[in-house]
């Protein structure tokens, strides 16, 4: 039998959602000038909001605006260290790093199931003890990231089929594994659902309305 406990990142184990974070300071550092376009990376979340784009198409126009259709590798890497290292420092909940540690204690393989693109979360995890990630790819086209995403965008319905498919090229059934799922927002509820333990964590209005409905576990971590 396979005991996985699966985890959420952005407001599950991280106080704020990281993609602005990761994309406003890597700007900063790397190519100041681009903190000009900020005013329409907030024109592009407006039409996410009026439902004209959406999650994917979001990230892709963003991704561009901070960071340009054709970021090195190298500078990618350097980026992506510093962010990881300044969030598993200071952004993680101490009760989201108690529930690893138990977890792990538990004999558990922990993973990570974002919607946050691999590239960077993947970093994050690293340092918080992580056996595997599953998130939102990016296209590389040599030696450089693309602002396109690769395959799903990690969120809603498509998490749960990502991890489902991972599940599929590790050779684990379903059948054989108990799976423990966290997550602070409503757009897990399939993969809540899905999981044998379910875990509303930090969760905001409607999920913790549906929790109560489904009987799941209500867990508020603090900083």
């Amino acid at each position: 039998m396979h005991a996985i406990a699966i985890y959420d990142l952005d407001k599950t184990i991280t106080y704020a959602p990281t993609w602005t974070s990761f994309l406003v300071a890597t700007a900063r550092t790397q190519n100041p000038w681009r903190l000009a376009l900020l005013p329409f990376a907030g024109v592009a979340t407006l039409c996410y909001a009026l439902k004209m784009v959406d999650r994917a198409g979001l990230k892709q126009v963003t991704q561009r605006l901070m960071l340009g259709n054709g970021w090195q590798d190298s500078h990618a890497t350097q980026a992506v260290a510093a962010f990881a290292d300044r969030v598993a420092a200071d952004g993680v909940y101490a009760g989201a790093r108690a529930a690893i540690a138990a977890d792990r204690a538990a004999g558990r393989r922990i993973v990570l199931a974002t919607a946050s693109y691999a590239f960077y979360a993947g970093a994050i995890a690293e340092r918080l003890g992580f056996d595997d990630v599953i998130g939102t790819g990016v296209v590389r086209e040599d030696g450089r990231l693309r602002a396109r995403i690769d395959g799903e965008n990690c969120y809603g319905p498509a998490k749960l089929r990502m991890i489902e498919a991972w599940m599929a090229g590790e050779g684990i059934a379903r059948s054989v594994a108990v799976i423990r799922f966290y997550s602070d927002h409503v757009s897990d509820a399939p993969t809540l659902e899905w999981a044998d333990e379910a875990f509303a964590v930090n969760a905001h209005g409607p999920l913790r309305l549906l929790a109560r409905a489904r009987g799941w576990t209500i867990v508020d971590w603090e900083r």
